[in-house]
């Protein structure tokens, strides 16, 4: 089938994970992506390990680098920073998330290319800005988590603060600097003049903090942790079960109708302290208190079955594996098989956007390490 942005070149600068990320989704939809790295040593994120696969490369680069080419080049080094300069004039998208200035030194900024591909989007990835203060802050995710509010507002009260278990800042951005990307490219289809794409960490957190966030802009609240338990809605938390975790997600009065009456507990939902979600926020803590009763009685799995049969929001804690073969079992079909050139292949999360006419596809696994130098004739393709 047709690949959305069949069309598209995209030169890949990036490294880690929020650049690298918006490149693969681009690359998944169709772009032809070419990722420079440094000689010898490539993408740091090449060496973060373990866990590694069976030939000994770190799964953390893996994750995001599908569907692309590798090219080793020395921007310190003026032929490879000429040959930079090539290929950035011949391609429609540059990605790059070095700190500010870098690109600059190399004549490879925005400014510097523009004149020569007038057309060209030019996606820059930073931790706090470009703006002097920013451009001075070192851009990584646990750092902007901590700055950014959302280890405040994750774990339990009373409890220090805590990361969230993946590096979620780097995964917004990414998404948000793919949106940009793609929104630029739209007026360029117009216009026929390309422009800068600037996406920073700090921003990209501090929108997806959303009704978090909004309880401080409109109503001047500062948001706590608050555990499992949601600040707006309730029975919205975990509970322990006679054998393992349940968590219960009731998000209106009809599911908790619903949830009393599979718990056996029919006269809270005309309770007026519990009738209402409001009224359920506000004395939550007698609500959590006869639902942990009632829930302990059974085990999790068993809750879970009965309470999805009444279309309750309610399911059992799984690990990544268990999540895998869930989404495996309902037909979402997580993982797709990329075939290497020996006739070996690596699994790897799908991309989960569905398109009926220009569907994602998976044509390349993620490039070796890079080698030497390259010349044009040496890029690689895998």
């Amino acid at each position: 089938m047709p690949s959305a942005l069949a069309a598209l070149r995209i030169l890949d600068f990036s490294r880690v994970l929020a650049g690298p990320l918006a490149t693969m989704v681009l690359g998944d939809l169709g772009a032809e992506v070419t990722k420079v790295e440094r000689p010898g040593g490539g993408d740091e994120t090449r060496s973060w390990g373990p866990p590694h696969d069976e030939r000994g490369r770190a799964t953390y680069f893996e994750a995001v680098n599908r569907n692309k080419s590798s090219i080793a080049l020395d921007l310190a080094d003026p032929s490879d920073r000429g040959r930079a300069r090539e290929l950035a004039l011949a391609a429609d998208v540059l990605v790059e998330n070095f700190r500010p200035g870098v690109m600059a030194g190399f004549d490879l900024d925005h400014e510097a290319l523009r004149g020569g591909n007038p057309g060209l989007v030019y996606c820059s990835i930073t931790g706090f800005g470009s703006g002097e203060q920013g451009a001075a802050l070192p851009g990584y995710d646990l750092l902007i988590q901590a700055l950014g509010g959302l280890m405040s507002v994750t774990g339990e009260p009373g409890g220090p603060p805590l990361k969230v278990g993946v590096a979620l800042v780097d995964v917004i951005a990414g998404l948000f600097a793919a949106v940009g990307i793609l929104a630029a490219l739209e007026h360029r289809h117009d216009s026929g003049r390309g422009q800068l794409v600037e996406v920073d960490l700090m921003s990209s957190l501090l929108a997806a903090l959303v009704n978090q966030a909004s309880a401080y802009t409109v109503a001047g609240e500062v948001p706590q942790r608050a555990g499992n338990r949601h600040p707006s809605i309730a029975p919205y938390e975990l509970f322990d079960t006679a054998e393992g975790e349940l968590v219960l997600a009731v998000g209106n009065d009809r599911q908790f109708a619903e949830l009393c009456a599979a718990v056996g507990l029919d006269e809270l939902a005309v309770d007026e302290r519990f009738a209402t979600n409001s009224g359920r926020v506000e004395n939550r803590e007698a609500l959590t208190a006869r639902l942990t009763a009632a829930l302990t009685m059974r085990p999790a799995a068993e809750w879970s079955s009965l309470l999805g049969a009444r279309r309750v929001p309610a399911g059992e804690v799984k690990d990544v594996g268990a999540a895998f073969r869930f989404a495996a079992a309902i037909g979402l079909d997580p993982i797709v098989s990329i075939p290497r050139g020996d006739g070996s292949s690596v699994e790897l999360p799908r991309n989960p956007i569905r398109l009926s006419e220009t569907p994602p596809s998976y044509r390349a696994p993620p490039p070796p390490p890079p080698g030497p130098a390259a010349s044009p004739a040496s890029s690689r393709r895998s």
